[in-house]
C-alpha cells in the first residue's frame, strides 16, 4: 500500500489544494486533508496543507499502514472523532510524533463511500482544547459532511484518481478463464475446454493477476467476484 502526495505529482489539480485551504479558512480550522484509498492496491492518494515536513516524516515512515484515523474510519459510515482512537495502540506512534511537528491530535475525519468502491476520507484539526473542539465540531460538522462529498465527487470527476480506482478492464479470455478457476478447474482442464494450451491459459490468468493487483490465482478470482467481473464458482 503505497502514499502519494498528489501536490507533487505533475497532473495536480491547483484547485483542490485550494479548497483545502478555502475549507480551513470558513470553518476556523488549521490543518485539513483528503485522501483516497484504492479498493484494489490499498494505495492511499491525498492533499494535504500540512507542513512538508510532517509529510516527510508521515511518508518515510509510512505512517499510513498505521495511522487509526484512516483505517478505524474506513469502518465508519458516519463522522469520527479523533478521540475515539487514543486508546487504539497505534495513536501514539501517530498523533505523539504529529506533536513534534505541530500537528494537533484533535481533530474529525469525515468518510465517503464512491461508486466504484473506493473510499475517501476528509479529515480536519485544530490546536485547541477539548472543550473548544467539542463546541465547534457541533457547528460545522454539517458543512463538512457536505464539503466532503463535494470534494470527493470533484476529484473523481478528473482524471487524476479514477484510472487508479476504476474497475480493471478484463479481457472477455481473461475473464473467461478466471470464471473456469472460479468453478475449481485446472489450467489444463480450462485448456482443454477452451481449446487452447495450458501456457496461453497461464498467460491469461498472469495477466489478469496483475490487472487485479493479486499475486495468485485463487486471489484474483476472489477479486473479481468481489468486483462483479466474475460469478462465485
Amino acid at each position: 500500500m503505497d502514499l502519494i502526495d498528489l501536490n507533487t505529482q505533475p497532473e495536480n489539480e491547483a484547485r483542490f489544494p485550494a479548497f483545502i485551504d478555502d475549507l480551513c479558512n470558513k470553518l476556523d480550522i488549521e490543518f485539513a486533508s483528503y485522501a483516497a484509498m484504492s479498493p484494489i492496491s490499498g494505495d492511499v492518494r491525498f492533499y494535504a496543507n500540512y507542513p512538508a515536513s510532517w509529510v516527510d516524516h508521515y511518508s518515510k515512515n509510512e505512517l499510513h499502514h498505521v495511522d487509526p484515523a484512516i483505517h478505524m474510519s474506513a469502518k465508519s459510515v458516519a463522522p469520527v472523532d479523533w478521540q475515539r482512537f487514543n486508546r487504539d495502540e497505534n495513536f501514539d506512534r501517530v498523533f505523539g510524533s504529529g506533536r513534534d511537528f505541530g500537528i494537533p491530535d484533535v481533530g474529525l475525519s469525515v468518510p465517503i463511500r464512491g461508486p466504484f468502491g473506493e473510499f475517501g476520507l476528509l479529515s480536519v484539526s485544530k490546536n485547541c482544547s477539548l472543550d473548544t473542539w467539542q463546541n465547534q465540531k457541533r457547528q460545522i460538522i454539517g458543512d463538512l459532511q457536505v464539503a466532503a462529498v463535494h470534494m470527493h465527487d470533484n476529484v473523481m470527476q478528473t482524471e487524476l484518481l479514477p484510472r487508479y480506482f476504476l474497475r480493471p478492464q478484463l479481457s472477455l479470455r481473461e475473464k473467461e478463464i478466471l470464471q473456469w478457476a472460479a468453478a475449481g478447474k485446472s489450467q489444463q482442464d480450462i485448456g482443454d475446454i477452451l481449446s487452447i494450451s495450458h501456457r496461453t491459459v497461464e498467460v491469461h490468468l498472469r495477466s489478469g493477476r496483475e490487472k487485479l493487483n493479486t499475486l495468485t490465482t485463487a486471489q484474483a478470482v476472489g477479486r473479481a467476484v468481489a468486483l462483479g467481473l466474475i460469478y462465485p464458482g
